[in-house]
């Protein structure tokens, strides 16, 4: 149970759990039959406006992690599903960043934990 985040092009593990892609573009050079992804939710991945605004510019992690998860507030009924799957079993977001600690997957992460705390036990 639980929540975890790995990159795409790392090796599927069986604790892994449920490998969710969270990106909105398919990760280059990664062919579909080679990743494991059991389900993309590419809706979940930031706005292409933000995406580009950040540009992975550590400078903006701030402002993108604020921005990122104010658009998450309006989709309530992409990442429950998720939140409340992760109290049953592990959930892995999966990332194509090469920048393991700004990324979107780590927003999501934080994101989902604290309204699992905020909402108690299922």
């Amino acid at each position: 149970m639980g929540i975890s985040i790995k990159r795409v092009y790392e090796p599927a593990e069986r604790s892994d759990g449920v490998r969710v892609l969270v990106d909105r573009l398919w990760p280059r050079g990664l062919k579909k039959e080679d990743a494991a992804v059991d389900l993309w939710l590419r809706e979940l991945a930031p706005s292409a406006a933000l995406r580009g605004w950040f540009g992975h510019d550590p400078a903006r992690w701030e402002g993108f992690r604020h921005r990122y998860a104010s658009e998450l507030d309006d989709q309530v009924d992409l990442w429950r599903p998720l939140a409340q799957q992760s109290r049953r079993q592990r959930v892995t977001l999966l990332f194509g960043a090469r920048d393991e600690e700004h990324n979107n997957a780590v927003v999501l992460k934080a994101y989902l934990e604290h309204w699992l705390t905020t909402h108690g036990p299922a």
